[in-house]
């Protein structure tokens, strides 16, 4: 498995790299993509950390794993490429914006806009196969993506996690909430966002806490 991302990640993700776990998942990755048809395409696996560089990062965005459909995963959680229509929780995340700021909800999907700001877009599993939701669930990429997490809250301050639904809130774990702001709501998902997702004003709130904290908000 190929890994490209910002020089900025390497050496502090190079001690997961080393690791059994990560060996073993490599080879299952590297095998998945040359039998079946896996999304993200295999250059864009680790995109979120190409786009947005360590000691860059301002706010975490989980997502749980890949979309499973042909062209829309580009390795950066909730965003398609551009000119790709819109999934369903991505619709609910552009239009929960678009309440907040009076913004225009933007016609192109693609999240790396974001991420250039400082936004991590990390799914919780890197890779998925066509058409099948989780399917590369339980093989080594949780282990992976909590270490990340279990970094950037050890070693950055005042960072922002955004983690909707319950998968994603697993994460909060490693998070010591007096160092960094944790904001916990529904999945934009159509099935939950009526419960909580809309309306919970994350974008706002977490831009309050970074011009507190002496950042720049992000345009979202």
């Amino acid at each position: 498995m190929q890994v490209h991302l910002s020089p900025s990640w390497l050496p502090l993700l190079q001690p997961e790299f080393d690791k059994p776990y990560f060996t073993e998942l490599s080879a299952f990755v590297h095998n998945e993509y040359r039998t079946t048809r896996c999304y993200p395409p295999a250059r864009l696996v680790f995109n979120a950390f190409e786009q947005c560089a360590f000691e860059d990062v301002k706010v975490v965005i989980l997502g749980q794993d890949p979309y499973h459909g042909a062209g829309q995963a580009e390795g950066l959680c909730f965003s398609v490429a551009d000119g790709v229509p819109h999934p369903p929780s991505l619709q609910n995340i552009l239009r929960e914006v678009a309440d907040e700021t009076g913004a225009p909800v933007p016609t192109s999907g693609s999240l790396l806009r974001w991420a250039h700001q400082g936004v991590l877009l990390l799914n919780a599993t890197l890779t998925v196969r066509e058409g099948q939701a989780g399917s590369h669930q339980g093989r080594g990429w949780e282990t992976f993506t909590d270490a990340v997490v279990r970094l950037l809250a050890e070693r950055r301050e005042h960072l922002v996690f955004l983690l909707w639904g319950s998968y994603a809130a697993r994460k909060a774990a490693v998070v010591d909430p007096a160092r960094h702001l944790i904001l916990r709501s529904a999945h934009p998902s159509p099935l939950s966002a009526y419960r909580g997702f809309f309306g919970n004003h994350h974008f706002q709130l977490a831009n309050d806490y970074l011009v507190q904290h002496g950042k720049q908000p992000v345009v979202w």
